[in-house]
């Protein structure tokens, strides 16, 4: 038997795989511990987003191989430029996250039983609905690693959410690479009909959906802000990355949305429900990005006003057709990340200004600084209680808070 441990860097995919990986790995008998000195092997789920994040990936692996006796590096770092380890002088196996529990029992790991019990974060299950997806965008390199959309069965998934359940779980994150194209693969949409089924299993949880592009969402807007608007079990919270407000950008990008149908999108969901989060994504500084196109991005920002913005300079990934594209200079990509981050702040502050006073219902999903907690009420909004011992709360507890205060991008509750 090995003792492993695992660091994991991306997005909430990766950690659902990671968990997937540990889950195996502990029914094959194998013991996790606290870090890669301790281990006999080490595993590193990638992420390669952007350039700096590559770098890191390649300077932690290089500790990690300097740290324990095996290293196994997987995720999307490991399957879209895998030979950069190997240039690096990285002594590590490279390999599909599927591949990495019978590498490290050399072929002997037993398959996970049905009834075994999921590998919870705490309170929170993650749960990955489907793997890859169906755009062909020109500055992403994680298609190279996730490929098209590969859709398990609604009722696979179905039975994967009645078992974080049972196992516990109090929060399920349905997580994707595009989870708006569920089902694509198989001629339907059926994001809206997975939903509705998890909502229907019995039990007390919530259920917050990844991101999903806004080209899925649009065709299915209409059924699924209903379903929403039926299930209490959802969090009114949607990740629609738009990236840019010009529509000639959006096309250079590959993006297949224009920025009318985003609009479509929360106009449909504004007519659905009365509270509810809008989370975006901009990338800034994209190569044929004029500034006239940046005015477009910084006109919808303000327009839609999500309460929850990623803004990313633009980063050339290898073997993308962005990557051969004349590039702008980096004080313009400064200039206008730093406007736009600015304009996100104030966007965020006055939506969490606006509880204070309000009573909401919050989850509690984990344990703060000191003695708090960190909750999510019914929009995925974040609330922090303090002094939750006087209260008795901690992960997995239902409470009614008043909002008293906010510090911008988080607000502070008081139980009720």
């Amino acid at each position: 038997m090995a003792r492993y441990h695992i660091e994991t860097y991306g997005c909430t995919s990766n950690r659902g795989e990671s968990r997937q990986i540990e889950r195996r790995l502990r029914d094959a008998g194998h013991h996790p511990v606290d870090g890669p000195e301790e281990a006999d092997v080490a595993i590193l789920n990638t992420c390669t987003v952007v350039e700096k994040t590559e770098r890191n990936m390649l300077r932690r692996a290089e500790e990690l191989g300097e740290e324990t006796a095996d290293l196994i590096v997987t995720g999307c770092m490991a399957l879209a430029q895998g030979e950069q380890f190997r240039e690096a002088g990285v002594d590590a196996d490279v390999l599909h996250w599927d591949e990495v529990p019978t590498a490290v029992t050399n072929g002997e790991c037993p398959t996970t039983t049905p009834d075994a019990e999921p590998v919870l974060d705490g309170v929170i299950g993650i749960l990955p609905i489907a793997r890859g997806c169906m755009s062909d965008c020109s500055y992403c390199i994680t298609k190279r690693a996730t490929g098209k959309i590969d859709s398990p069965p609604v009722e696979e998934n179905v039975e994967k959410a009645r078992a974080l359940v049972h196992a516990g779980a109090k929060e399920i994150r349905i997580t994707g690479q595009d989870t708006g194209v569920y089902g694509w693969d198989d001629g339907e949409r059926k994001l809206h009909e997975l939903l509705e089924r998890i909502c229907a299993i019995e039990g007390d949880f919530r259920v917050r959906v990844g991101m999903a592009n806004p080209k899925g969402v649009h065709g299915i807007r209409e059924e699924l802000a209903e379903v929403f608007a039926e299930n209490e079990k959802l969090y009114n919270f949607i990740h629609a990355p738009v990236q840019s407000g010009s529509d000639d950008v959006l096309g250079d990008m590959r993006r297949q949305h224009q920025v009318e149908e985003y609009v479509e999108i929360v106009e449909t969901f504004d007519r659905f429900l009365d509270y509810w989060t809008l989370s975006t994504d901009f990338i800034v500084g994209f190569p044929t990005e004029t500034e006239e196109d940046h005015a477009q991005s910084m006109a919808l920002l303000r327009e839609t006003r999500p309460e929850k913005i990623n803004v990313t300079r633009f980063s050339k990934r290898p073997g993308t057709d962005a990557a051969d594209l004349k590039g702008l200079g980096g004080t313009a990509k400064k200039e206008r990340s730093k406007e736009m981050t600015d304009c996100k702040m104030e966007v965020v502050g006055e939506a969490y200004d606006s509880m204070v006073g309000e009573t909401h219902e919050v989850l509690v999903v984990e344990e703060g600084t000191g003695d708090s907690v960190k909750c999510y009420d019914e929009a995925y909004r974040q609330v922090v209680v303090q002094n939750a011992t006087e209260y008795g709360l901690e992960p997995g507890d239902f409470a009614d808070v008043e909002i008293t205060g906010h510090s911008t991008v988080y607000a502070f509750g008081e139980p009720v």
